[in-house]
């Protein structure tokens, strides 16, 4: 990072890039990555793809939700400390605005927006935009025999609902055992759970507390969301149903963003616009602190021989998960002939031009609201 990095000209520059990806980053965090990678590697040559690997690895050791931390390592080595907060901030705060106005019309109506249509005409670009990503970053992660072999093991292992943290420790560990011809074992520092009791009311104080909870422990995908959730809210406390828990985690889906942005959404049911507020910093407040603290470590982790095979286990697991991600993602997206058309397009406008997947991801959303407006789907 060079003297003038947190200068306030990169710091525009981040809020530019992260607020319109809040805006438009659609299809989860396969994709979130994937649209990072293309302009800030791609685009505007602010990282190498080994650099973005490597920050996709350190990230995936640590809890919380992952391609916000993406977001925020970028920002931290383009504008330091000020660059983390700044990225973090401006990707989270669109997305979370619109979950905002749909908790609102929530709130008001007593249904949850559908965006069905919208998304039926997103997620077969989404898949263009994750697979010339994957491409990329997999000629960097999977280098050698061993690198490919247990990138198409966490593919078959994702595949086959074996937990995402078991394949991405079990990748590192392999690794690591190769290399250095022993293996070993370590401990994963988890915070305190924060005591709860089951009173009906919950004041703000506690909200914050459930959500720090939540953004300080959890590992994996919006099921494991809505695991977390339902125990605490449902379940423990009783101040949210089955049913507004389950419209909380669509919208969460649906709109653009990290799909934490529900802590918002249930934020605002349970205490208006404070609860939302409080919701969504406690959620993501632990991601800030993880990025903060490991943040300086990559390069270290980066020059030691063990610590830099652990390291390429996990980014060649990480872009397995990624894979399997788009497997899952396919056989949703691709229903009929107009998706698979919308894909092949995508495709071949990606690789042939040099267009802003946002005019992609924008194109996609239009021809779904057409089709929907025209009740085509």
């Amino acid at each position: 990072m060079d003297d003038d990095a947190a200068r306030p000209g990169r710091l525009l520059e981040l809020v530019r890039l992260f607020g319109k990806l809040g805006v438009i980053a659609f299809g989860g965090p396969a994709a979130h990555i994937a649209m990072t990678h293309d302009e800030v590697v791609s685009r505007r040559g602010w990282l190498d793809e080994q650099r973005f690997v490597d920050l996709i690895g350190v990230t995936n050791l640590i809890p919380g939700p992952n391609s916000t931390e993406v977001v925020m390592h970028v920002g931290r080595e383009r504008a330091g400390v000020r660059g983390l907060v700044v990225a973090g901030t401006s990707f989270v705060l669109p997305a979370a605005a619109i979950v905002l106005v749909c908790a609102m019309l929530y709130v008001r109506y007593g249904q949850s927006p559908n965006g069905q249509a919208l998304l039926y005409g997103v997620k077969p670009v989404v898949l263009a935009i994750i697979g010339q990503a994957l491409l990329k970053l997999g000629r960097v992660a999977l280098r050698g025999v061993l690198l490919w072999a247990i990138g198409v093991a966490t593919i078959v292992g994702y595949l086959a609902g074996v937990s995402e943290i078991l394949l991405l420790v079990l990748a590192a560990l392999i690794v690591v055992a190769v290399r250095r011809g022993r293996s070993g074992t370590g401990t994963l520092a988890m915070a305190p759970l924060l005591a709860l009791n089951g009173d009906q009311t919950l004041g703000l104080a506690r909200l914050f507390g459930v959500f720090v909870k939540v953004g300080a422990l959890l590992y994996g995908s919006g099921y494991v969301l809505l695991a977390f959730l339902r125990n605490d809210l449902v379940e423990r406390l009783g101040v949210l149903t089955n049913q507004q828990l389950l419209d909380a985690i669509a919208v969460g889906q649906f709109t653009p963003g990290p799909v934490f942005t529900t802590a918002t959404f249930i934020g605002y049911v349970i205490a208006g616009m404070p609860g939302a507020v409080i919701a969504t910093i406690g959620i993501f407040l632990p991601s800030f602190c993880f990025v903060a603290a490991i943040g300086p470590l990559v390069d270290r982790i980066r020059s030691r021989a063990w610590t830099a095979a652990l390291l390429d286990g996990v980014n060649a697991a990480a872009v397995g998960l990624m894979a399997g991600v788009m497997v899952q993602l396919a056989s949703d997206a691709l229903t009929d002939a107009v998706s698979i058309v919308l894909l092949l397009a995508a495709i071949v406008v990606l690789w042939r031009t040099r267009l802003n997947s946002a005019w992609l991801i924008a194109g996609g959303a239009v021809v779904g609201l057409v089709l929907g407006a025209a009740g085509q789907l």
